[in-house]
């Protein structure tokens, strides 16, 4: 009888170990959600600033993509309970799927929280927000350039840069980054950006730039980066979308127009038209333009065909559609031009001072031409200056430095300028101020010290004048369709390529 009931109650307890055993596998088999973690999102312009924004991120293996938005209001009380959903799009890219949702019908003028993953799964990313547009003549933007670290001490170094220009400007609505965000374009470096600056990218737009390590065919191969990365309302280049793209947006009563400097060799033919039909096409009392290579710059690469290809061709654009501020990157130095059109400084400038937001402030007042900003580097890859920069570089140069550490036989600092820069600014009505900083770098022989922050540069400009009436004019934008011309814009550049090296060459700059 014992030996009966022995056994009966191995039996039992083998059924209860075998049936808690699959119980126990089958629920951690469905607990296993590692695969759907949210890595590397972005919130971006996407077309109407008012009203849409685009999200984009990364998990190991494919789920469903959404993005859920709630205004600020609601969620503060009842967190994503009142959140709409907004589906998206999944594809596979370099052993990751990349996910891309846009959101729109916002609300202008409007605080949003979002977060983004899979609503099947129930996992989500981080926590962000962003304002929308209201669309008045008053914000602030932040703007950066030229990250391009590879491991994830100086992504870490870059990101307190990108925390002071926060702690500066904390009412920046965007950030715009003039390109190279990362140095080889591999999964890691991207994951260590992302872990670095996601604190301060997730409560601002990010309006990007392509920087040729980031979608260049010519270097290393890294094709396709830039636009899987970033969601936004790009146009096709002749390439599609391989290297980088160009778009556009409005902001308050700014437009930006934003390029893709990586279409080179020339500038194809698509490209420029779009350029001009953009500009043209605008009315906004202020015309930005972003581009990652530098048509004014005292750095290493303004000898090179690419840059001397290009200030050929833009330059005479920008004057023709009237930008006030270009802002680019690539040099990994500080610059800012005078007023300059037809590649010469603008004669007669006339200044008046008034005192702005407390702090007494010289405006340029209806200035011809356009003003050139190159914020240097907020990484720790910085170049010196180029003094054999061709001309007329130095002769429009309003100021210009490196911000590379250097340092005498003793081992102290010698450039009070040393370390990541970024630029603030803010337009009100019809001023628009630009200044610029440069946060020390880090003393590793007295870690105690607090990172200096030094502003190094200064300009604004005053526009009581209606702006210009411009010809409306479309010009082909087809890739395809004006190949035959992009190819005849090369053999006419190579002549003048020849013609400005032989100038270099007699006056010693090469």
């Amino acid at each position: 009888m014992k030996n009966t009931v022995k056994k009966s109650l191995s039996a039992v307890l083998a059924v209860l170990m075998l049936v808690s055993c699959f119980v126990f596998s089958a629920s951690a088999e469905e607990g296993d959600k590692s695969g759907y973690v949210v890595e590397r999102q972005s919130c971006t312009v996407y077309g109407d600033t008012e009203t849409q924004r685009g999200f984009s991120w990364f998990t190991p293996d494919d789920c469903d993509s959404v993005a859920q938005v709630v205004k600020a209001s609601d969620y503060l009380v009842t967190g994503f309970d009142k959140a709409i959903s907004f589906e998206g799009t999944s594809k596979s890219f370099q052993d990751y799927y990349n996910h891309k949702v846009v959101a729109t019908g916002l609300k202008k003028g409007t605080t949003y929280y979002y977060r983004l993953g899979s609503l099947q799964n129930d996992v989500w990313g981080d926590v962000g927000s962003f304002f929308t547009d209201n669309g008045d003549d008053s914000f602030t933007f932040i703007a950066i350039a030229d990250v391009q670290a590879s491991n994830y001490e100086n992504f870490e170094a870059a990101s307190k840069v990108m925390g002071a220009a926060v702690k500066t400007f904390p009412k920046a609505e965007l950030v715009v980054n003039m390109g190279d965000f990362v140095n080889d374009c591999t999964n890691e470096e991207w994951q260590y950006y992302s872990q670095n600056f996601g604190k301060y990218n997730n409560k601002l737009t990010l309006a990007p730039v392509a920087g040729n390590h980031e979608g260049n065919i010519t270097n290393k191969l890294n094709v396709g980066w830039f636009n899987t990365t970033f969601n936004l309302k790009g146009e096709d280049g002749l390439l599609n979308g391989t290297n980088g793209t160009f778009y556009s947006f409005d902001y308050g009563t700014a437009h930006f127009c934003v390029l893709n400097t990586n279409d080179m060799y020339p500038m194809t033919e698509a490209q420029r038209n779009w350029i001009i039909n953009d500009l043209t096409a605008s009315d906004a009392q202020w015309k930005i333009l972003l581009t990652h290579r530098a048509p004014y710059s005292a750095g290493k690469n303004i000898n090179k065909p690419d840059t001397v290809l290009l200030r050929e061709v833009l330059i005479e654009i920008i004057d023709q559609t009237d930008v006030d501020l270009v802002l680019s990157g690539h040099d990994h130095m500080y610059m800012r031009t005078k007023q300059v059109k037809g590649d010469a400084v603008v004669e007669n400038v006339e200044y008046v001072t008034e005192v702005y937001n407390g702090v007494e402030t010289k405006f340029a007042l209806n200035p011809d031409g356009t003003i050139y900003a190159l914020p240097s580097t907020a990484g720790t890859k910085r170049y010196g200056v180029n003094e054999d920069a061709m001309d007329p570089i130095f002769d429009c140069a309003d100021v210009y430095s490196t911000t590379r550490s250097e340092r005498d036989e003793e081992g102290n600092e010698t450039n009070p300028n040393a370390g990541g820069c970024f630029a603030g600014i803010t337009i009100d009505g019809d001023k628009l101020i630009y200044n610029a900083y440069v946060l020390s770098d880090k003393n590793e022989d007295k870690p105690e010290e607090v990172q200096k922050l030094t502003k190094i540069d200064s300009y604004a400009i005053k526009k009581t004048d209606k702006a210009a009436d411009l010809d409306d004019t479309y010009l082909p934008t087809d890739p395809i369709g004006t190949i035959d011309q992009t190819i005849m814009n090369f053999f006419v550049a190579i002549p003048n390529l020849i013609v400005t090296y032989v100038k270099m060459l007699i006056g010693g700059l090469l």
